[in-house]
Parts: structure tokens; sequence; C-alpha cells
């Protein structure tokens, strides 16, 4: 006989995680974890530099934890730490290198479809897949040339680049004061004040600038991207031309609507996800974390969620269907 689990979580970042732990404590039993790729918190180790500064109050927003897992202020490693000692603590079925194809729902069950052709059931779907994944690109052509130094993160930066670092929300602050010591790095944004960005990391972008460490081009854009003997060749909106070894564009990330569709979620007319109070998307469908409409890159708001789900989502569902019985 097939096995049903009671909830099958897809991602394994701090949403996914947390509504793990959540359901064990709350008693749910038989849980199902996807993650593709070959570890949990996959986003904070490819996207976050060694020793980044993780903040509970994320973008100044202060928020009080409802869940069991103790968050608080602290580095990519501490945090990570702390992730897998909640996971090492709790039962969970935890399937690896795993992609969803799609998840159907079969009358009061849903049907998961995995890249390794392998097929699940579950009584509750979780999407926690976040939007750093995906990446928004720049609307000009970047040469196929180049396109292995048009990069959304720091991490293959070799040093002793000329380094254009492209946006205007905090991952672009970070990157750009995280590489400079090592780069020549020049830091665009279309608009001439940098609002969507925490301002510790405006202010440490601005003490660069002001020591000549970064160079600062804000309130132009870039028209287009050519190839000169292996450099990137940009031309601004004002006439100015310059030569990069590397851009980093941290441009955000955008909703995979594509993806949510194939997973019976309903969106809205704007394609956007519809949430409730508790996380609840359609029935038996919850989303966690960004993708979810929470503030971006809010770990403590995905724990919350996490625990939302589970205490006022799937057991609260399946105690009144107890007492309906």
């Amino acid at each position: 006989m097939r096995k049903i689990y009671d909830i099958a979580i897809i991602g394994a970042g701090p949403a996914g995680i947390a509504t793990s732990c959540e359901a064990i404590i709350f008693g749910v039993e038989n849980i199902l974890l996807f993650e593709k790729s070959d570890n949990h918190s996959e986003t904070i180790r490819k996207y976050f530099n060694d020793n980044k500064p993780v903040d509970k109050d994320w973008k100044g927003i202060k928020v009080e934890l409802e869940g069991h897992i103790d968050f608080k202020d602290g580095t990519k490693e501490t945090t990570l730490d702390l992730f897998e000692d909640s996971l090492e603590k709790k039962l969970i079925d935890a399937k690896f290198n795993t992609e969803i194809s799609k998840v159907i729902r079969v009358k009061d069950k849903f049907k998961v479809f995995t890249s390794t052709n392998d097929i699940y059931y579950a009584k509750n779907i979780v999407i926690a897949i976040g939007k750093m994944g995906k990446p928004n690109k720049p609307s000009y052509k970047i040469p196929s040339s180049l396109r292995s130094r048009a990069n959304h993160t720091i991490a293959d930066c070799k040093g002793n680049e000329d380094v254009l670092v492209v946006g205007g929300g905090d991952s672009a602050c970070e990157y750009a004061y995280f590489i400079h010591q090592d780069n020549r790095v020049t830091f665009n944004y279309r608009r001439d004040e940098i609002t969507k960005a925490h301002p510790k990391n405006v202010k440490n972008l601005m003490n660069c600038a002001e020591d000549k460490e970064i160079e600062l081009k804000l309130g132009i854009d870039i028209e287009k991207v050519e190839d000169e003997n292996g450099k990137f060749k940009v031309y601004y909106t004002n006439g100015e031309i310059s030569k990069y070894d590397r851009i980093i564009y941290a441009l955000g990330g955008v909703t995979p609507k594509e993806f949510l569709e194939s997973c019976s979620v309903v969106l809205d007319e704007k394609g956007n996800p519809f949430v409730n109070e508790k996380n609840l998307n359609s029935q038996g469908v919850y989303l966690a974390g960004d993708v979810a409409g929470s503030i971006g890159g809010s770990i403590a708001l995905a724990l919350n969620h996490g625990y939302n789900i589970i205490k006022d989502g799937v057991v609260y569902s399946e105690h009144h269907e107890a007492q309906s019985a």
C-alpha cells in the first residue's frame, strides 16, 4: 500500500525547516521534506558571504518569534548551525537532490511528482521555496562570451578585478562592501538615493564611497553592454562608458509563477499567490517564507510562517475534522 504523508514540504530553507520542526513538536506524523540541492539552507550558503551578520529584525522591522526555534542575531555560520541542530533533533524524512516537477490534487490528497521519477502522496502541501532561485535579469542583452562573469552572487569573484555591482537593495550594498577590499568596485543604482536597503548597509557603502574605496554611480542606468577584448564595455544613460571584468546583478527575485501553478497554488489576477493569515492558499496548500509575500529575506518571519502553518493550519484543521467525525 502506498504511504500517505501528513504533510509534504517543498524547500529546506528557514521556512521549510521551521515547518518540519514545528510539525514534529505538535505531533504531526509522517513528515516529508524535499530540497533540490544537497543540503538545507542553500540560499544562505550560496548567497551569504562568510561571517555575514544575520539579523532577526530584518530591515529594521521587529519580529516577535512565535515558534519553538530560538533564533537570535548572529552570522551566516551560527544561523546554519541553529538550523542543523533543529533538523538533527527532529524526526524528518528529508529527500535532498530532489526537485518537484508538479503537484496534483486528487480528491482530498496530493500527488507529488519528483525529478527522480518517484511519486509521493500527502494530505497537505507547504511551498517554501523562496524567490532567490530565480533572480531578476537586466532588460538589455549580455554578450554570450561574457555570461559566465555576469553573476547574481559574489561567490565567483576572484579578487583584483574591476567589478560593477548593479542594484539598490541590501544584497547590492552588502556585495559591494564585502568585496571592495580585494577588488576595484563600482556601485550603480538607477535612482539618486538608496531607500530600499537597511540603513546600516547604506552607511557602510557611503563610508567606503567617502574614503574613495567604492565608486558610486547613482541616478543613472545602463543602456547596453558590449564585449571589448574580454571585458564588459558598459554604456550609461549619461553618456559615460566604463569597462569591467565582472558585473554582479543584485536585482532581487521574482515569484516563480509557472512553478506555483504546477503545484496547485491559486494565483490572483496579477499572478501572485493568495495567502490568508494562516498562510493558507487553498484547501491543503500552504505558502511559507518569501514566496508567501513576507519581507524578502526575513528569517524570523519565515520561522513564524512555519509555526502558523502547523499550529493554526494543519493541526487546527485535523483537530476539527476529528471532532466532526
